[in-house]
């Protein structure tokens, strides 16, 4: 993508309609339906809610997961599954 900055091109309307039919495909069907011929800003609130909505189910998982190390035995057998679905 250009910047504006130091002289570079402009971005056209075909690369963000491009940007914006790229970022829409990222989306879960579900709301996808509310932004099918939707405006740019509507989809680009539809995704930041979207990516609020993720940052969400990470921050629950992760607390169910330390509620689940802190009441593992950290020698036990589920203990060392829990590790290794940890390790990359």
């Amino acid at each position: 993508m250009s910047s504006r900055r130091g002289g570079a091109s402009r971005i056209t309307d075909e690369e963000i309609n491009e940007l914006i039919s790229k970022l829409q495909s990222l989306l879960p069907e579900s709301r996808r339906r509310n932004t099918s011929r939707a405006s740019a800003s509507k989809l680009l609130k539809e995704t930041c809610n979207y990516i609020k909505s993720l940052h969400r189910e990470v921050d629950d998982l992760s607390d169910r997961l330390s509620g689940l190390m802190a009441s593992t035995d950290m020698s036990s057998a589920q203990a060392e599954i829990i590790r290794s679905l940890l390790m990359p």
